[in-house]
Order: structure tokens, then sequence, then C-alpha cells
């Protein structure tokens, strides 16, 4: 069973999460759910432009209104928080000000990086409408912080599970942006004390999935291997 009392590392987090689909009623604390929020928003995001947030779905209202969108599924009507991973397609033409002044005032940008970089990200974006591609990479951006709040949950004895089976319009009317086209939803992922025990269904070898420089040549994992640089 998960550790109540001590969180658990990266490595025994990842190994203890299961996808869970029933929840206990048990309301999570605030100051964890923050805590939650806070190491999720930590995931790295494209350009640091941080084209992605997390809406909090607790109240009975918007469980509900979960469950509509989701065809009924159990997660959302049980679980005491869904968090809602939102991406933003069109965050890159806001003013960015603030990112640059914290990066600035924590020393890890200086004023000739912030100038290339600024405009580099323009670029970029700019790029990416060009091909169509601005949807799919704000979604990344959300997906990478959602995996962050599965392994940051599990890592304080809570559960998890991404769901799938969602309809985007459905979602976006019950969180309030169905007239957002900039906005996109990423994930569902509800989030509690575990009602069930699931047990690891296992995972194809490393050999069958990792490769050596192309796809379908077998990583060597012999210890003492030196790895190609």
């Amino acid at each position: 069973m998960i550790n109540e009392t001590a969180p658990l590392t990266v490595p025994q987090a990842i190994r203890a999460r299961r996808s869970i689909r029933h929840y206990l009623p048990d309301p999570i604390p605030v100051e964890r759910l923050t805590e939650l929020l806070d190491l999720t928003l930590e995931a790295p995001s494209s350009w640091n432009v941080q084209a992605r947030s997390v809406v909090v779905v607790s109240d009975q209202e918007g469980r509900d209104g979960l469950a509509w969108a989701t065809g009924g599924q159990p997660h959302p009507q049980e679980a005491p928080v869904t968090l809602v991973f939102v991406a933003s397609s069109q965050t890159w033409r806001e003013d960015l000000s603030d990112v640059y002044e914290q990066a600035r005032k924590n020393g890890a940008w200086n004023e000739q990086f912030i100038a290339g970089f600024s405009q580099a990200s323009l670029d970029f974006h700019r790029d990416l409408e060009e091909r169509g591609l601005l949807r799919e990479y704000a979604i990344k951006d959300a997906v990478i912080a959602a995996t962050y709040a599965m392994v940051t949950a599990a890592s304080m004895g809570l559960a998890t599970s991404p769901m799938n089976g969602w309809d985007e319009c459905k979602v976006k009317k019950v969180i309030g942006i169905e007239d957002r086209d900039d906005l996109h939803i990423a994930m569902l992922l509800p989030v509690g004390k575990a009602a069930e025990e699931r047990r690891h269904p296992g995972r194809r070898p490393l050999a069958q999935n990792a490769f050596d420089g192309r796809y379908g040549r077998g990583y060597d994992s012999v210890p003492g291997r030196t790895v190609r640089v």
C-alpha cells in the first residue's frame, strides 16, 4: 500500500501509480491540493510560454457536469477533485513580460538572451501557425503537466487516472470556456483516495520498446556498457 505519512520518491511513485476508477469521497486538504498544483505547474513548457492551465473541479455541479461530459464514467462522480488540463494555442501572442521579468530576477536569463529568445519564440510559433500545429504543441505541454500531476499525486498517497472517452465540447461547457476557440482540453485527471486496489498489469520487456539510435535496433542494457556520445 502507499505510505500515508512519508512522501514516496519519484521512482517509488512511478512504480506505485495505478489508474484508479473508483474513489473514496474523502476530501483532499487544501494545503495538499495547493502543493499538488504548484508541483504540477513546475512542468516544462515550450519556450517557457506556459500555455497550459488547470481547472480544479470539486463542487457537485461541476462533478455532475464532467460525469455528463464523460458518458457517465464513475471517476469524476466519485473523486473529490478532477483536474481539467487546458491548453492554449494563442498564449504566445500575449504579453509575456512577466515571464521574462521572473527569469531576469532569478538570474536565469540576461538581457541579450531575453531579446533573442523572445524573437525566436515568435518566429517558432508563427511557423507552427503556418503548418497548423499550434494546438498540437499546446496539448503536448498540457499533457506533460498532467504527467507531473500523476507522479506528484502518487508520491502523496493519492490516486489518479488519466481519462479518455470525454466530449471536448461538453467539457469546455462545464468549465465555462465553450466560446473559446483558442483553448483546448488536453486531459481529465480525477484525484483522490483509492476505493479499490489495482495490481500492476505488467509492461513489455525493455528490449521490446527501447531502441538504440534507430527504431528497431535493440537497446543493450548490460551493466558496464558505455553509451556512445
